[in-house]
């Protein structure tokens, strides 16, 4: 039981909760405890998000797909992420990613309903929640300036920044060098040049098919300077 109360006080919508008021909460409502093995899907993209998802236990896999699968951009979620929480409600309520267990996996599952009960019950769980949306909402703005004015190294960072979340890790994108000509507009040449500069600084490493990225946060400082 004290580990249950230590998982759910570390989830960023409990964060500064009282024990005794995670206690409460753990009375009166329906939380969902789930337990998925190495492989098994989580959500799939295109399902409706019906219920608040996050991973307490072990890690997920996440990968966003185009629709011709031509590009993917794939990250590893760890305790205690949320999957997606910004799909939970607004215009798309589905997922924009399908989710797989990495081993075994424990994912603490809440619907709208009581969702919405506990984030009108007390400020903190409000202010935790609109929180974790403004930053996602924030690195929206960086992200489209650095599109229409950056440098090719800003693009290349907001392009990963925002198909990813804040602690995600393992993150590699695939896609073929000739198609990201077309993306950012450029030839050859200034890609592999800005691909190289990131390589020797230390945030990704690359091939002709694929981006691996050893530093998110450093990503996330291109867009900010």
């Amino acid at each position: 039981m004290d580990s249950m109360y230590e998982t759910l006080m570390s989830m960023p919508l409990f964060a500064g909760v009282s024990r005794q008021r995670m206690s409460e909460i753990i009375g009166k409502y329906k939380f969902h405890f789930l337990k998925f093995n190495h492989g098994e899907t989580i959500a799939t993209e295109g399902e409706m998000c019906t219920h608040l998802k996050s991973v307490i236990a072990g890690n997920v896999r996440v990968t966003v797909k185009n629709k011709d699968q031509r590009f993917q951009v794939a990250q590893t979620l760890s305790a205690p992420d949320l999957i997606a929480p910004e799909f939970f409600f607004g215009k798309t309520t589905t997922y924009p990613a399908t989710v797989e267990a990495i081993g075994h996996a424990g994912i603490l599952q809440l619907d709208k309903t009581d969702f919405l009960n506990i984030i009108n019950s007390d400020p903190i769980f409000l202010f935790n929640y609109l929180n974790i949306l403004s930053v996602n909402a924030q690195r929206s703005i960086e992200g489209v300036l650095a599109l229409t004015s950056g440098t090719l190294e800003k693009r290349i960072a907001y392009w990963i920044v925002a198909l990813t979340q804040t602690n995600g890790k393992d993150i590699v994108l695939q896609c073929r060098q000739r198609d990201m000509y077309t993306v950012f507009g450029v030839p050859r040449q200034p890609l592999i040049s800005a691909l190289d500069h990131m390589t020797q600084a230390g945030i990704i490493t690359y091939t002709p098919r694929e981006i691996t990225v050893l530093n998110r946060r450093a990503l996330s400082a291109i867009l900010a300077d």
